[in-house]
């Protein structure tokens, strides 16, 4: 499969020794599959949906309301992905983009960052999600929550603190509110850098938790199947 990875962000060049670009991060939890990157946050699209077969949405660090012209051209583009019936998977920013785009409502979490390992709770099941799991842990770094669903939408994960931790919308979109790609050293460097702006409080709760296990490499596998299937 050609899948679109649409990059929304980079790496800053002081974090690229740890794990490369955020593009390189998805080719080492996707490597069975084949990535074409557009850099999007610098105005490089895609054609038209119909030029690959599927899309992968990176976090970003800006938000998906922010009136600047590349993220405006992403939402019209996400409308034709789903229209197209292209599969779609967005991470974080990529999963705030879907719920944005497609007719819900996205804003700042009342309960203010999610950062660290958090663990998210199954809410429905589906036949790509295998192994079958009730729980997985993956790492999160966001401010940002989808707070109403587009229509045809399926909560899919929930945390005790996001609702919407991942959803899909009708059969080909699905969104995953944490970061599946990013490795440990790398959030844990970017979540260091982060302290005065999170708080030193929440910095260290979160880097406590660091050292609970990660499903990233399961949670991969329930992409790949999406993608796939």
């Amino acid at each position: 499969m050609k899948i679109g990875l649409l990059e929304c962000d980079h790496v800053l060049e002081k974090f690229r020794p740890i794990a490369g670009d955020y593009s390189d991060m998805f080719r080492a939890l996707f490597p069975s599959l084949e990535l074409v990157n557009y850099d999007v946050c610098n105005g490089h699209f895609p054609a038209s949906p119909h030029e690959c077969d599927g899309y992968l949405v990176t976090g970003s660090k800006h938000s998906v309301y922010d009136e600047v012209d590349w993220i405006l051209e992403l939402k019209a583009f996400v409308k034709a992905i789903y229209e197209s019936g292209r599969k779609y998977v967005g991470v974080c920013f990529g999963h705030q983009m879907l719920g944005e785009a497609l007719g819900g409502k996205v804003e700042k979490a009342k309960t203010g960052w999610h950062v660290g390992v958090h663990s998210f709770d199954v809410t429905a099941k589906e036949d790509w999600m295998k192994p079958p799991l009730e729980q997985f842990n993956l790492l999160m770094s966001c401010q940002d929550q989808v707070v109403k669903l587009p229509e045809n939408s399926v909560v899919l994960a929930k945390t005790p603190t996001c609702p919407v931790a991942m959803f899909r919308v009708g059969e080909n979109m699905l969104g995953i509110q944490a970061h599946p790609e990013f490795p440990k050293p790398y959030a844990r460097a970017l979540l260091e850098s982060r302290r005065e702006r999170i708080g030193a409080e929440l910095v260290e709760a979160a880097l406590k938790r660091f050292d609970l296990p990660l499903t990233d490499r399961v949670v991969a596998q329930w992409i790949e199947r999406f993608l796939e299937k």
